[in-house]
């Protein structure tokens, strides 16, 4: 199929499904059914992640050019658009240390003071950028931090960090398991959730290998071969419920008490850099990334609708009060928006 025909189904099945459908092979938006699109910011250099700030503002991290392990920029998306963002200061993040090239792929941003937190992609360790620009490491002796959704803030400014645990992991650490753990933990295979206060008064950085963490509440022995979910955005309700996707697709809520049940099943696809947001009406938004490629909204009921269809790579995903949703299409290095209907 040409490019120009598969352009134009898509457009034609936006149409019929009432979708907003966004072309793969241009710049503009198109607007279909009761829904609009608009783009908020080009000029991006891969942006992975966007979050937004008290007042609205949007906080954008990309992989960007050159020797760093990431780049952020802010955005104020009430303004005119698009804005060219390529003309706007960037803070440049560094590498921890320079026998340590890891890159970033998680962000949360704490509306409250305006610290940013950032996850390494595939990596061991949590930062915290406060509002001085200074990156201060958080958290350490993580197993196998994802990129994508792995981090959020929950309402009472607690960080929520998801892990995974295995034999493999283990031997990749930054530090091996504690002795008094590692008959439990030598045949788990599977998620840890993390629930750390950030403003609890102990020195930094945290050591998560060993805190108790909030999921699995006893460790669990499968059979040999037998794994647990493997759990690859998270995102934190108003109720204090977590709501948790793993890499088959299923929508899994997590209760404060370590308790899991099963919310809604996800079109089938191989879940990866999944990203989620909690919108104003109790439902989530989920962005799933360049195998997928739409957007999904999932009801509190656990209703799944398509709200976007054959994005960019779209990655990074935001909810503001009014119910737009803001996406980070990281093939396009552009941010967009979708609003809802009226």
């Amino acid at each position: 199929m040409s490019n120009a025909l598969r352009l134009a189904c898509a457009v034609a099945t936006g149409w019929a499904l009432g979708l907003v459908v966004l072309p793969v092979l241009g710049a503009d938006v198109r607007l279909a059914g009761r829904s609009d699109a608009d783009v908020v910011a080009t000029g991006i250099v891969r942006p992975i992640q966007v979050s937004l700030t008290a007042s609205g503002r949007l906080v954008v991290l990309a992989l960007g050019q050159g020797d760093a392990a990431g780049e952020i920029v802010e955005l104020d998306p009430s303004g005119p658009l698009p804005i060219d963002a390529s003309r706007l200061p960037k803070i440049v993040v560094p590498f921890a240390e320079e026998s340590r090239k890891t890159t970033l792929g998680s962000l949360a941003v704490d509306p409250r003071s305006g610290d940013v937190f950032l996850g390494e992609e595939n990596g061991n360790r949590v930062y915290r950028l406060s509002a001085g620009r200074r990156l201060t490491p958080l958290a350490v002796g993580l197993n196998h931090l994802v990129g994508g959704g792995g981090i959020a803030l929950d309402p009472q400014g607690r960080l929520v960090i998801l892990d995974y645990m295995s034999p493999e992991t283990q031997l990749r650490s930054e530090s091996p398991p504690p002795a008094a753990l590692a008959p439990e933990v030598d045949s788990y295979h599977g998620p840890l959730v993390f629930r750390v206060d950030v403003d609890e008064p102990r020195p930094l950085p945290r050591r998560l290998d060993l805190f108790a963490p909030l999921f699995p509440r006893e460790w669990t022995k499968l059979p040999r071969g037998e794994l647990l979910w493997r759990f690859v955005s998270v995102a934190a309700l108003p109720t204090g419920d977590l709501i948790v996707v793993d890499s088959l697709g299923e929508v899994l809520r997590l209760t404060p008490q370590g308790d899991v049940r099963r919310v809604a099943k996800l079109p089938s696809g191989h879940y990866h850099r999944t990203n989620m947001a909690a919108a104003p009406d109790g439902s989530i938004v989920i962005s799933t990334g360049f195998h997928i490629r739409d957007v999904f909204r999932v009801s509190p009921a656990g209703a799944v609708t398509t709200i976007a269809r054959e994005l960019a790579d779209p990655q990074g995903v935001a909810v503001d009060r009014s119910g737009a949703v803001y996406v980070a299409e990281t093939a396009f290095g552009r941010i967009i928006r979708l609003r809802p209907a009226p």
